[in-house]
């Protein structure tokens, strides 16, 4: 009997090891969630996410190849008709593995593995730095004649700042007397124009 090379051995050999993985497979995509062994889980998430990665692709050679590992059409059927359309935004991780302690019996540790359905939420800022920079490269080029009345105003609210800290206002009235003064300071600036 050849050892496998990679992970823990489940069962007796590497066939009964595959009908193992494989009834695994045909229980989460029915049920959506199983419970069973830490090792299990870890050894079922890579022939999972590849099975419901040919789930997506949904033509015939694919549908025969899932076949081959899962063998019931019914789970086969459900998984390319239900469980592909719900992942197919997804690029990855269709399966969430839980730790949920140990078996009362033979303290073996235990987790939850599960399906991954909800919607992925599409990143844009990614998207939005990209136009960000554009529409600050757009502004860095803007015509001379917008940055100085930018730059005007600017100085312009200055004094009405510094008017209202040198107010010194302290309670929460002279405080928004002191506001005011500076409103006001900004319109009649605007008025000399």
């Amino acid at each position: 009997m050849p050892k496998p090379t990679k992970g823990a051995r489940l069962g007796g050999g590497p066939a009964h090891e595959r009908l193992i993985l494989a009834n695994l497979a045909a229980s989460l995509f029915t049920h959506k969630s199983i419970k069973t062994t830490e090792t299990k889980a870890k050894r079922l998430r890579p022939l999972a996410e590849r099975l419901i990665t040919f789930a997506k692709r949904g033509d015939l050679h694919a549908r025969r190849r899932v076949l081959s590992v899962i063998g019931d059409k019914e789970v086969v059927h459900v998984l390319f008709t239900e469980i592909a359309p719900q992942v197919a935004d997804r690029e990855g991780g269709y399966t969430r593995i839980t730790k949920v302690g140990n078996r009362k019996g033979d303290n073996a540790p235990m987790a939850v593995i599960e399906l991954v359905l909800e919607p992925v939420e599409k990143k844009a800022a990614p998207a939005a730095k990209k136009s960000s920079s554009k529409k600050a490269a757009a502004a860095e080029e803007a015509p001379a004649e917008e940055t100085p009345a930018e730059e005007t105003e600017v100085v312009e609210e200055a004094p009405a700042e510094e008017a209202a800290a040198d107010a010194g206002a302290e309670s929460p009235e002279e405080g928004a007397a002191a506001e005011e003064a500076a409103e006001d300071a900004v319109v009649e600036d605007e008025d000399k124009k």
